[in-house]
C-alpha cells in the first residue's frame, strides 16, 4: 500500500524543503541528503506510486523521460566518471522510502560510494550541488 505521509510525498506538498533540481507537472528532481556521490541526485514522478510494480506506465514512461533529462544534466555539472541510474523495490531490494523513485549516482574513479540512506549531508554543499545541476539544465535548453 501506498503510504501519503512518506518523506517524498510530503516533499510534494511543500511541508518538508527538498534541493529542487528540476521539476514539471509530472515529476521533480532534487539532491539527496544522504549522498552516496557527490552530485547524488533523486527523481520522483508526483503521482502517488509506491515502487515500480504500481505506477501506471504513462506515469512511469515521464519519469523515465525526466530521469534522463536530470541525469545528463547531472553529468555536465559533475564530469563523473561513471553514472548509475538505480530504482529499488520493496525493502528486500533495498527500498527505504516507499515512493518511487530513481537515483543518480555519479561514479568517480578512485572513489567508493557512501552508504545508502547513511550520512546527512552538509546542507551548503547540497544547495552548491543543487545550483550546479540547475545551471546545467538551463545550459542545456
Amino acid at each position: 500500500m501506498y503510504d501519503p505521509n512518506n518523506i517524498f510525498a510530503k516533499i510534494l506538498r511543500g511541508e518538508i524543503p527538498a534541493f529542487k533540481v528540476y521539476e514539471d507537472e509530472h515529476t521533480l528532481a532534487f539532491m539527496d541528503v544522504m549522498p552516496q556521490s557527490e552530485g547524488h541526485t533523486l527523481v520522483i514522478p508526483r503521482t502517488q506510486a509506491r515502487n515500480f510494480f504500481d505506477i501506471d506506465a504513462d506515469a512511469l514512461a515521464r519519469l523515465i523521460k525526466s530521469t534522463q533529462h536530470v541525469a545528463k544534466a547531472v553529468r555536465a555539472a559533475f564530469n563523473p566518471d561513471g553514472m548509475r541510474i538505480i530504482q529499488f523495490n520493496e525493502p528486500a531490494a533495498g527500498q527505504t522510502v516507499f515512493h518511487i523513485h530513481f537515483h543518480i549516482v555519479p561514479c568517480y574513479e578512485g572513489r567508493e560510494l557512501k552508504g545508502h540512506s547513511r550520512d546527512m549531508a552538509d546542507k551548503v554543499m547540497l544547495a552548491q550541488h543543487a545550483e550546479r545541476v540547475r545551471k546545467a539544465l538551463e545550459a542545456s535548453r
